[in-house]
């Protein structure tokens, strides 16, 4: 298992880095923030990609199998993850940027299939969470004081009073919890991201 520094700082190596940055800034800044607007995730994504890409990369030279490295850091970071207050599509894109390391660092094929499959994945991720194949369903849960309102027979007036509180289009409603000490009612709105 000898590495040498010069087999890291190829030209493959190089060209391979460049496809995988250009596509996480794609993904994380172009797709993920426009979609959720949100950064808390940024240093994590393109860190977790970087490492994953070197690591691999340097693995790779030393015959270790693209299974074995995909298994091992996809378990690492997953697990690493279990305990924090992480969402299902943030952890999805957390998959998806490990995936793109690892793809990125053993693909054997030529730069411009590496680059292509790379488009592929951001379109697609694209097309499925950017509203063009689906609608993006939101939820968010409000405290409400109107406890008339929460009776079966209401809920179209409930919909209304929250659309117009909240200037939410919303479709659904769940009441999670009633608390008829203090009136009030915890409900969870779902409507669609414009």
């Amino acid at each position: 298992m000898e590495f040498e520094m010069n087999h890291l700082l190829t030209e493959g190596f190089v060209i391979r880095l460049v496809i995988d940055l250009f596509t996480m800034i794609v993904l994380v800044r172009l797709v993920y923030h426009k979609i959720y607007k949100k950064k808390d995730f940024f240093f994590t994504f393109f860190l977790f990609n970087l490492i994953i890409y070197v690591l691999t990369y340097m693995l790779n030279k030393v015959e270790l199998s693209f299974g074995a490295a995909f298994g091992l850091f996809a378990v690492f970071s997953l697990l690493r993850y279990r305990t924090e207050n992480i969402s299902p599509k943030d952890m999805t894109y957390l998959f998806i940027v490990i995936a793109i390391g690892l793809i990125n660092s053993v693909s054997k094929g030529p730069y411009i299939e590496i680059a292509i499959l790379n488009l592929f994945i951001v379109l697609f991720v694209y097309a499925l969470d950017g509203n063009l194949l689906i609608k993006n369903e939101m939820v968010q849960i409000v405290q409400y004081e109107n406890i008339q309102n929460i009776k079966p027979v209401n809920h179209p007036a409930l919909i209304e009073d929250l659309k117009t509180r909240t200037g939410l289009d919303i479709h659904k409603i769940e009441i999670e919890n009633i608390d008829f000490l203090k009136d009030t009612a915890r409900i969870k709105v779902y409507y669609y991201e414009k």
